[in-house]
């Protein structure tokens, strides 16, 4: 079971890297956009809300991985800081992206201040695309270790 949850951990937090991955190589090119062009660009991510099933299940999988490698008495740090970052995506998200997705009605109408919206949006991704990836790596090295024991 424990094999079970460590691969499903992986994959998840891995799965959970890709459009935080997309989101943070584009905003070096998007951040150059003029307001239309960045409209325009901002309708690429119609239907990426879909990926929060991936994030629910790489919370699920790393919290209950870290649970029980804490019961079986076995390194469970690693996996817990992996589900904290990953969690931290959640509190950016719902704290800073989210906020500027409801001002903007999902990046379809923006106000006149957009380019502070802008900067927000795609700085809130980057920091989540590196709690993830952060959190994949400490995955991988509790795995590794847990292979070594």
């Amino acid at each position: 079971m424990l094999y079970g949850l460590q691969l499903g951990s992986l994959i998840f937090a891995a799965l959970a890297l890709v459009p935080a991955g997309a989101h943070f190589f584009e905003m070096f090119s998007k951040l150059k956009l003029d307001r239309a062009g960045y409209l325009a660009a901002q309708r690429a991510y119609d239907g990426w809300d879909l990926f929060g099933i991936v994030v629910v299940g790489a919370l699920v999988f790393t919290l209950v991985l870290t649970v029980m490698l804490y019961r079986a008495g076995q390194p469970w740090i690693l996996a817990g800081l992996a589900f904290l970052c990953i969690a931290g995506t959640q509190v950016i998200f719902w704290s800073f992206t989210f906020p500027m997705n409801a001002a903007t009605s999902n990046w379809t109408v923006l106000p006149e201040s957009w380019e502070a919206l802008r900067r927000q949006w795609e700085y809130s991704h980057a920091c989540s695309a590196a709690l993830n990836a952060l959190a994949l790596v400490l995955l991988f090295v509790s795995v590794l270790n847990a292979q070594e024991d």
